[in-house]
């Protein structure tokens, strides 16, 4: 009972006019940054963090930016429904059905049961958010600094296994992440470290320099220089048919499963490391494929395809809530940039948040439940002014980040060496994009780092010095012994394959070869 006293109480938060002001526009701007290729959640909540130092509390910053998020994910289906451009990897598995359904006169049918999916994966994964997430809480009060180091470790290796086309470019990216976080002066001894004798570097490289510098500077070069700046071709609407919300009969008893389904892998995925929404999508995709009554339209239009996907990448984003609000730890790109967003506020996300905040932690939770009842509203009715935004200049849209960007940095600061700066990491950015690095385990790296550092010298106290005091305590082993397990994980099929006697390249399509 005291877990829904306190959900009523983040209620009547959220339900205040200046509240609802901040999840409207969250959703709003959210769902036009999803529609726009190329830009994810992660850009535009990594621009607007500049603007969040000026807010009293952090609340209305929290309730927009997880209306960005959520919108985000509304609006990358619209694209990879209609112009068959996933903006994030998590949709590809919806472009593949969803479009071939616009192809055949369907687009507004995969558009529903793409919205009313998520609206039905939010509802049930952020329930589930709010039984969990203070009970996880709790638990994590007893954990040590080794158990904490070896969560970390778990985070970090996990993500930078699952995401990227190469776990040897993905650990390249990681280490690069943990180095850029060493950068300053030592906490405990006050040496400089990585600073160059410079005292512009003393206090580190700021995290939201960084995550502008890599995600929107970085991504907007990479699209600039590859001349990807010309609009596709969007599939036109078919003219509204029978049906309630788009949906004939038929296609709402083929869509309720797989939202369920959907929802049921998108939770539990999003709770553990596994790297975003990516995982979990492609499962849903692959389980509706082999096992739904409609698999034989799969490749050429399954609404299945499109409504479990959908659903999963929404649950995905209430299930990353859960590490990051009871133990620190963010589980994707976006959530390390809400992270960030957090300690701009001085709030350090673990088991004292929901003592000491908890009037953030139950009105963030309560503002998921409005805003998807916000996007359900917006999405279907104004479908036709999101299919106009597609149509935006491509140079238009792009030097506007740019310039957005270097407003934000100088505003904050008022320097122009930390333009220079961030402009310095864009172009590192950019390398790594145009080399095929992920960005992720960077900023993970860059965000951790200095937390796993201080818990290794913790338990290292703890146990004068004795490197054992990491494998001596159960939980800590059991969470290693993961960490290991993960790093080994991407060459299962190919350890599988030479055991059964098969052709180890041909393992590298075991896993999703009939989606492609």
């Amino acid at each position: 009972m005291s877990q829904f006293g306190d959900l009523m109480g983040g209620f009547a938060t959220v339900l205040s006019p200046e509240m609802l002001l901040f999840a409207v526009i969250g959703v709003t701007l959210g769902t036009l940054v999803g529609v726009l290729p190329g830009i994810g959640p992660a850009v535009t909540i990594a621009l607007l963090l500049p603007v969040t130092y000026g807010f009293e509390s952090p609340i209305p910053a929290f309730i927009m930016f997880a209306g960005i998020y959520y919108g985000a994910m509304y609006g990358g289906s619209t694209t990879s429904i209609l112009l068959n451009t996933p903006g994030e990897s998590a949709s590809v598995a919806t472009a593949i059905e969803g479009h071939e359904m616009a192809k055949r006169g369907h687009a507004r049918a995969a558009l529903a049961t793409a919205a009313i999916g998520s609206f039905v994966a939010a509802l049930i994964s952020t329930g589930l958010l709010a039984l969990v997430a203070e009970p996880v809480g709790r638990l994590a009060v007893s954990f040590r600094a080794t158990d904490y180091f070896a969560l970390m470790i778990l985070a970090l290796v996990t993500v930078t296994a699952l995401v990227g086309s190469s776990l040897v470019r993905g650990l390249i990216s990681l280490l690069l992440g943990v180095t850029i976080g060493f950068i300053g002066l030592d906490g405990i001894s006050g040496q400089p470290r990585l600073t160059f004798d410079s005292p512009v570097l003393f206090n580190g490289i700021d995290e939201v320099l960084l995550i502008i510098g890599l995600f929107a500077i970085g991504e907007t070069l990479y699209v600039l220089v590859k001349g990807r700046t010309r609009p596709g071709q969007v599939t036109p609407l078919e003219p509204v048919r029978g049906g309630f919300m788009w949906l004939s009969r038929d296609q709402w008893r083929r869509s309720w499963g797989p939202w369920i389904r959907g929802a049921g892998f998108g939770f539990p995925f999003g709770v553990l490391p596994s790297g975003g929404a990516e995982l979990p999508t492609f499962l849903s995709y692959s389980w509706e494929k082999n096992r739904s009554r409609g698999k034989q339209e799969f490749g050429k239009g399954a609404i299945e395809g499109v409504a479990g996907p959908e659903a999963a990448n929404n649950a995905s984003f209430s299930g990353v809530l859960v590490p990051l609000l009871t133990l620190g730890l963010p589980t994707s790109a976006t959530a390390a940039v809400m992270l960030a967003a957090f300690k701009i506020f001085n709030l350090q996300p673990g088991p004292q948040l929901f003592e000491e905040n908890s009037d953030l932690v139950w009105a963030l939770i309560a503002s998921l439940f409005v805003g998807n009842v916000m996007l359900l509203a917006l999405n279907l009715p104004l479908i036709r002014l999101w299919v106009k935004v597609l149509e935006i200049p491509r140079p238009v849209l792009y030097a506007g980040i740019l310039v957005f960007a270097t407003l934000g940095i100088y505003s904050v600061s008022g320097t122009v060496t930390d333009i220079l700066i961030a402009y310095g990491i864009g172009v590192l950015g950019f390398l790594m994009r145009q080399f095929d690095f992920p960005i992720a385990p960077t900023i993970l790296g860059a965000i951790l780092g200095p937390e796993l550092e201080n818990q290794f010298r913790r338990a290292l106290n703890v146990g004068n010095g004795d490197l054992t005091v990491f494998v001596t305590r159960p939980l800590s082993l059991a969470i290693l012994l993961l960490a290991a397990a993960a790093l080994l994980l991407p060459y299962a099929p190919r350890i599988v394959a030479r055991l059964r006697g098969k052709d180890p390249e041909e393992a590298k399509k075991l896993a999703f070869a009939d989606e492609d």
